[in-house]
Order: C-alpha cells, then sequence, then structure tokens
C-alpha cells in the first residue's frame, strides 16, 4: 500500500491556541509533525497486518511522550497537564494504539512507580521506561473481572524475603514486548497490593491476544502468574485497595480524554476536504444539506470537547480535577469521537471503508476505547452517583 502525504490541519473553531502558551503549542506541533513523518506512512499497512511497530517504543521516548509529568530527574518531562493532552491528542490523531502505548507506559505504569515505589525502584525503572528502552504494562483486567476488579482472584503469598504470585490479567496493552508490568494481586487478608514483576522471572508469561478488529496496531496480551517469585523490594509499600489502581486509570482516562478527540479531528478532517473535493450531481458533496449537518455537527462536538479538556487540564494542574471530572471528559470524548468516526465513513461513502483513508481505522479503534480502562455505561454511572450521592453499582 503506498503511503499517502498526511495534509491534516487541525480544527480550531473557538480560537483555543490563544488559551496555550508557546511551549504547549511548541510540544504539539514536535509530536504533529513526528505522527506525520513516522506515523501516518506506516499505520495503514500495520493495521491491516495486525502487527505493533516496535521501533515506535524508542521513538516516543526520545520524543518525550513517556511520562511526560514525571519529574526530570528520572527522565519524564517534568511538564504540566496541558501539554500532556496536547501531546496524547496528536498521537491518537496517527493511531489510538499509538496513543495507548504512551498511556500506558506514563500513566499506568511511570505514574505508580513514582507515586507508590520506593527511591531504589524509581531509579531502577523510570529513566529506562522514559526512554523507551524499556516498555511497561498494567495488569488489572482479569477474565473474569473487567469493570468489577475488586473481585479479582491474582493473589501474592508472603515467602520471608519474597511473594509467591499467581494468577491472570487479559486485554494488556504493550504484554508482549513489556519488560515490567505493574501488577495488582490481594494478599492473603484479600487487601489488594501493586507490585512490578520483571521479564525473566520464572513462570511469568506474556501470550499475544490475535483476532483483533480494534486496535491491530496495538499489542495486547495476557499476563500469566505461575507460582512466580517477586521480590519484597518490588511491592509498593504504602498504598492498599483499589485506590493505587484507580488513581493509576484517572492518569489515563485524562490522556484518554484528550487523545480521543485527536482522532475525531483526524476523521472530521478527512471528511471535510473530502466533501469538497468528491463531485456528485455536477457539484461537491459539501454543498449538500445533509453533509453539511454532519460536518457542522462534528465541529460543534469537537470544539465542545476541546473546552472541556482544556480547563480539566487546568484543573489538573491545580490539583483540583476529580476522578468524576475526568470520567465525564472520558467518557464525552469517546462518545463524540465514536460518533464522528461513523459520520465521517458515511461522507466518504465506499471510500470510507478503504485503508486509503483513516476513518475505518479509527472507527474501529475507538469501540475499543468507549471500552477499556472503564466503560461507557461505567462512566456514566459514576457522573451518577457523584450527582446523587447514591451507588447505583450494587
Amino acid at each position: 500500500m503506498a503511503a499517502k502525504t498526511d495534509v491534516f490541519q487541525s480544527p480550531d473553531y473557538f480560537l483555543l491556541d490563544e488559551l496555550l502558551t508557546e511551549e504547549h503549542k511548541l510540544i504539539r506541533e514536535s509530536v504533529r509533525a513526528y505522527v506525520k513523518k513516522e506515523i501516518s506512512p506506516i499505520i495503514e499497512e500495520y493495521a491491516q497486518k495486525a502487527e505493533f511497530p516496535q521501533q515506535i517504543t524508542r521513538q516516543l521516548g526520545a520524543l518525550g511522550c513517556f511520562g511526560p509529568t514525571i519529574p526530570e530527574v528520572y527522565g519524564g518531562g517534568g511538564l504540566d497537564y496541558v501539554s500532556y493532552g496536547l501531546m496524547m491528542q496528536e498521537l491518537e490523531r496517527g493511531d489510538s494504539g499509538v496513543r495507548s502505548t504512551a498511556s500506558v507506559q506514563g500513566s499506568l505504569v511511570m505514574f505508580p512507580i513514582h507515586a507508590y515505589g520506593t527511591e531504589e525502584m524509581r531509579r531502577k525503572f523510570l529513566p529506562k521506561l522514559a526512554s523507551g528502552e524499556w516498555l511497561g504494562c498494567f495488569g488489572l483486567t482479569e477474565p473474569d473481572h473487567g469493570s468489577d476488579p475488586g473481585g479479582m482472584l491474582s493473589n501474592i503469598k508472603d515467602k520471608g524475603d519474597h511473594v509467591v504470585l499467581n494468577g491472570s490479567k487479559m486485554w494488556i496493552s504493550n504484554a508482549p514486548f513489556s519488560q515490567v508490568a505493574v501488577v495488582w494481586a490481594k494478599d492473603e487478608t484479600g487487601e489488594i497490593r501493586g507490585l512490578v514483576v520483571e521479564r525473566g522471572m520464572e513462570g511469568f508469561t506474556t501470550p499475544t491476544t490475535h483476532g483483533k478488529w480494534s486496535l491491530r496496531a496495538s499489542a495486547t496480551g495476557e499476563l500469566v502468574f505461575d507460582q512466580v517469585k517477586v521480590p519484597k523490594e518490588n511491592l509498593f509499600q504504602d498504598i492498599r485497595g483499589l485506590k493505587g489502581p484507580l488513581s493509576c486509570l484517572t492518569k489515563a482516562r485524562f490522556g484518554i480524554a484528550w487523545g480521543s478527540v485527536g482522532a475525531a479531528m483526524d476523521c472530521y478532517d478527512t471528511a471535510l476536504r473530502y466533501s469538497k473535493e468528491r463531485v456528485q450531481f455536477d457539484r461537491p458533496i459539501g454543498g449538500f444539506q445533509l453533509q453539511q449537518k454532519k460536518l457542522a455537527e462534528m465541529i460543534t462536538e469537537i470544539t465542545k470537547a476541546q473546552l472541556m479538556n482544556w480547563r480539566l487540564a487546568v484543573l489538573m494542574n491545580e490539583n483540583r480535577a476529580t476522578p468524576a471530572q475526568v470520567s465525564m471528559a472520558k467518557r464525552n470524548g469517546c462518545e463524540i469521537a465514536a460518533n464522528i468516526t461513523r459520520d465521517a465513513r458515511q461522507i466518504l461513502g465506499g471510500m470510507g471503508i478503504s485503508g486509503e483513508y483513516p476513518v475505518m481505522r479509527h472507527m474501529m479503534n475507538m469501540e475499543s476505547v468507549l471500552t477499556y480502562e472503564g466503560t461507557h455505561d461505567v462512566h456514566l454511572l459514576i457522573t451518577g452517583m457523584d450527582i446523587t450521592g447514591l451507588n447505583a453499582f450494587k
């Protein structure tokens, strides 16, 4: 498949650039230029082959997309949350799987090691993860426990200077190529603990998940633990219960809120350009009312999501954002992106299913993004519980 030139132009209907600093815009432009040069020319081929482009791990590390909010002393970027959001937006504009790789590495692996690990753990793991020398993954979801992670069966038993880990996790992004895994399991008291499992530990395997119709350019796998000996120094000491993994998911969901809008922006830009070029009934189809309705609704929803995401980032910078606010933004971004990818597919007609355009790939990817890190329905109930004070989960 011949590589097409990436001619993406970013929509900014409400002049949000005026809310950004020069540094924010430089960061966004550097990631956008990377996506145009390294991702767009290859991503359709990798998605068609259902293959993960392993070279992006080092590239994303060099670009600073792994752990951008982690302090520089550990190899992170020391950046604010607007910068992090813009990075994720631009990466997902390229492909949701690329953004997933960065989200998992920064928010689900590096963040808990920095927040809950010892200084020795930070020094050992974070620089290699930041540079992309190592890839990491996050083990929470199990075959029988997705939306209800508290029911997990993975467990650790104290054996003196180490623990023995048994169990399995599934739907784990980055798993097949990861050197480290941040895993959550129950101890003998039934309390959820976090620990870092390293590639090469006996009994630890990461079978690849095959047959996906979505996130095809992302590596997904299982984590299987069969009597894995993990040294005690790899345990997070000061965090117990679901608070640990959920705090990681809050960070990652913030990135998804921004990233999903990137996918929506790519589909809108593609559909807008196509509507001006495609002639039917002796005129560009963009001149017909029904196509203009689709395009007008797309840019409206993108603009609303951009404003929500920017405000959320400001609250994150001020340490005032709540997990429920992040849930709302994640759900909103995914919903508008899923709708926009489908409408864009219709505007492109038959060409919408072709790999010559990015729309169908984004559309399939969004079906995963709608579900992972809190399903669409669960995030709705989080908002419901937040505003009513009543728990609808039980």
